[in-house]
């Protein structure tokens, strides 16, 4: 017999009455995508380590204190909270963040397809490299967009909400991203298949 999966809704309510165990389940539940967005905008590890870790602080901080209030999906209020902070991260460090390839995390070594010889994955794993450095060339909402939809695995509502944009400026950013990365491809001539 299968069971249902409890509700983030429920978690929160099971917290509020004292099961701290349901607020372990719910940052289980959402520490990668959270943890994966906030890493590829601020391309430092400690940093992002950082601000996600104030970001369940904020989120614990506020549910405690009962002014969260349940008008969507948990994801996307966190989400928010997550990107709020790197705002004011950056505005107060007053930078913008830069591409800086660390060995120690790369998200492209999680989804590396499954390659056949050592040269294949050299080539891919160069593709994936030209990749990352060409969006960083993107405007700044595109780029957003497009690393929320492929690197935090969100949807198009969520994406909307969480920048605060209609779903239809979430999809025109998106679509824009995707013809701007084509044309840095074709302009760099970056070969995108082994």
């Amino acid at each position: 017999m299968q069971t249902k999966a409890i509700s983030d809704q429920e978690l929160i309510g099971r917290y509020l009455a004292g099961q701290e165990s349901a607020l372990e389940k719910l940052v289980r539940r959402h520490k990668n995508r959270i943890f994966a967005y906030i890493l590829m905008i601020v391309k430092d590890k400690e940093l992002a380590e950082d601000l996600f870790q104030d970001t369940f602080i904020k989120v614990i901080n506020t549910i405690r204190s009962g002014q969260y209030k349940e008008e969507g999906k948990f994801i996307q209020w966190a989400m928010r909270i997550a990107h709020n902070l790197i705002i004011d991260y950056f505005r107060k460090a007053k930078r913008i963040p830069f591409v800086e390839n660390r060995d120690e995390y790369d998200i492209f070594d999680k989804v590396r397809l499954p390659v056949e010889s050592v040269e294949e994955m050299m080539i891919t794993e160069q593709i994936h490299k030209d990749v990352r450095r060409l969006i960083e060339y993107l405007p700044k909402e595109q780029k957003e967009v497009l690393v929320m939809r492929h690197y935090g695995d969100m949807s198009f509502k969520d994406i909307a909400d969480v920048t605060n944009v209609s779903i239809n400026t979430a999809l025109g950013r998106m679509r824009y991203a995707l013809i701007n990365l084509r044309k840095l491809v074709k302009e760099n001539d970056v070969i995108l298949s082994v």
